[in-house]
């Protein structure tokens, strides 16, 4: 059960990868440092989209409009941290 353990924090730990990654890159986008007519910028781009927007739709639909501020990131970002706090409390359950 200890290896149960362990592919949940991994899967916890990429979800907070790929994230991170779609938060910088939208930063980087934002500032004009990447440009999204570069095609593998534009892929990168959308693939992140693709995987994140369906949980950030979800996440939208609780959290408040901030004025051009999107809190959705932060909160799954949170959601993660907070799934992982729990699952190391509980370990001795997969033991």
């Amino acid at each position: 059960m200890q290896s149960l353990l362990q592919i949940l924090l991994l899967i916890l730990d990429v979800a907070k990868f790929i994230l991170i990654a779609q938060i910088i890159m939208s930063w980087l986008i934002n500032f004009q440092v990447l440009n999204l007519r570069q095609p593998l910028v534009a892929q990168i781009w959308d693939g992140l989209n693709r995987l994140l927007e369906p949980i950030y739709s979800r996440v939208r639909q609780f959290v408040p409009v901030m004025g051009g501020l999107d809190l959705a990131p932060l909160v799954v970002l949170i959601a993660i941290y907070a799934l992982r706090i729990v699952l190391m409390n509980n370990a001795a359950a997969f033991y």
